[in-house]
């Protein structure tokens, strides 16, 4: 059955890591900001795939992370530190991209709702 060990990882990245607590948040605040803007279908479908895109990567990034960790042994390595900052670099390229997404697909039209616009 393996859904249940694919809940399992994602329950598990949200328990334990931190920045994957801060992408949920931001996720949940995205999500209500779409309800305010009243995405268009189209609009959604942008949204669900920005955020899963950063979830997923969050997700990956911890994997890498877990994995260059009991590989290394937990000594200090050059190699898995270049291959960590590289696996945490591909969450922050995401996050930008969704920051970018957020503010044609959100902040444009909430300003516009807000001041008339």
């Amino acid at each position: 059955m393996g859904f249940k060990y694919a809940f399992n990882g994602v329950f598990q990245a949200a328990r334990t890591q931190r920045n994957m607590k801060f992408h949920l948040v931001a996720a949940c605040l995205a999500f209500a900001a779409g309800v305010y803007a009243k995405l268009s279908p189209e609009g959604w479908c942008i949204l669900a795939l920005t955020i899963a895109g950063v979830i997923a990567a969050e997700m990956f990034n911890t994997a890498v992370e877990m994995l260059a960790d009991e590989v290394s042994g937990g000594r200090r390595n050059d190699n898995i530190g270049l291959l960590k900052d590289v696996a945490a670099g591909a969450v922050l390229v995401t996050a930008f991209g969704a920051l970018v997404v957020g503010y044609f697909l959100l902040a444009v039209p909430i300003y516009g709702k807000i001041y008339g616009r």
